[in-house]
């Protein structure tokens, strides 16, 4: 698509986004995503839940129950809507993302973030090997078909907080015994972005305008995104890394934990069958040991670049998420 400049647009363009819409607002990542949109003070935020919902919403959303069952009423609560933000558990109904994006086109909503939210699905080795790339790719092309709007992924890698002081199926620590399992020899860097950060990336790349004003315009703007990726990232870290942060934050050294070493392409191998007999725990732990693997899976800083400084994103402490990480685990909350 040619550039297109904002002189250019018919009487009554509005070169930002004001209003948007959250599916899921009250989830976890849904959650900091929309507090960051309402502190900003620059959108109109509307919360889409179902009318049973018992979700804790943020303060300051509009909010409006749909029938996921019943499309006009999705229709209905997108009309107006500058952008949509779906925000979804990965063991959510497949259809039911087709159903709002559908519904998105009909409403007319020119920009859709697709609940993508984590590792680099461009790569088709990953996206094959988590089985989770032909899924979004294929939501992808769907927007894209419908004529309508044009999508937005979020690739932020693992969420910092959640892996870390979460189950063990997902960065190998147990804080419980104090072991940790390592894969292969621990030193394999991949990006991490805590909840916070993601949250500040959408609310701040919805900030930006939305096409330069003219050819003399460098500023970044939403349509350098269109149809395609922003990468953003918290840490750069290996399971090395990490451990080094706990053993600051816990006062511990390395004498007490207990350590084990795994090959990272086996425990993938062994999860994949896991999964197969019926195990979902197996698929957490095929998705965190594939990123792990050392040909750069899980680096997307490395082969991608990154737009933190683009989203004027700030720098954030390893040790103060690593204890944030901990707390937050020890009180059942990832």
């Amino acid at each position: 698509m040619a550039q297109q400049y904002a002189k250019d647009q018919p009487h009554g363009f509005k070169n930002h986004v004001e209003n948007i819409a959250v599916v899921g607002a009250g989830g976890r990542i849904g959650e900091y995503i929309a507090k960051e949109l309402v502190k900003g003070g620059k959108h109109k935020v509307t919360a889409i839940t179902r009318p049973d919902s018992t979700s804790k919403l943020p303060e300051g959303l509009h909010i409006v129950k749909v029938d996921y069952n019943n499309p006009s009423t999705l229709v209905d609560a997108l009309r107006g809507q500058d952008a949509l933000i779906i925000t979804m558990a990965v063991t959510a109904p497949p259809d039911t993302e087709t159903k709002i994006v559908q519904a998105a086109a009909e409403a007319g909503v020119p920009w859709i973030m697709a609940n993508d939210w984590g590792v680099d699905y461009t790569n088709p080795d990953v996206a094959r090997d988590t089985m989770l790339g032909e899924r979004r790719h294929k939501v992808h092309a769907l927007i894209e078909s419908l004529g309508k709007s044009s999508w937005i992924s979020l690739v932020c890698g693992f969420w910092y907080d959640f892996s870390l002081g979460g189950s063990p199926a997902r960065y190998g620590f147990d804080f419980g015994d104090r072991s940790l399992t390592l894969f292969d020899d621990g030193n394999t860097k991949i990006n991490h972005s805590t909840w916070e950060q993601c949250g500040r990336a959408v609310a701040n790349l919805f900030s930006l305008k939305v096409l330069p004003d003219d050819a003399s315009d460098k500023s970044p703007t939403i349509s350098q995104f269109r149809n395609n990726y922003v990468y953003i990232s918290s840490f750069l870290a290996s399971q090395r890394d990490m451990f080094d942060s706990v053993l600051r934050v816990t006062g511990t050294s390395e004498k007490d934990w207990t350590i084990k070493h795994e090959d990272v392409k086996e425990r993938y191998k062994k999860a994949v069958e896991d999964l197969k007999s019926g195990n979902m725990e197996g698929f957490v732990r095929l998705l965190y040991s594939r990123v792990f693997y050392p040909d750069g899976s899980g680096n997307h800083e490395a082969s991608k670049g990154l737009h933190n400084d683009v989203l004027g994103l700030p720098k954030e402490d390893l040790d103060e998420r690593t204890k944030i990480a901990i707390e937050r685990g020890e009180k059942g909350l990832l």
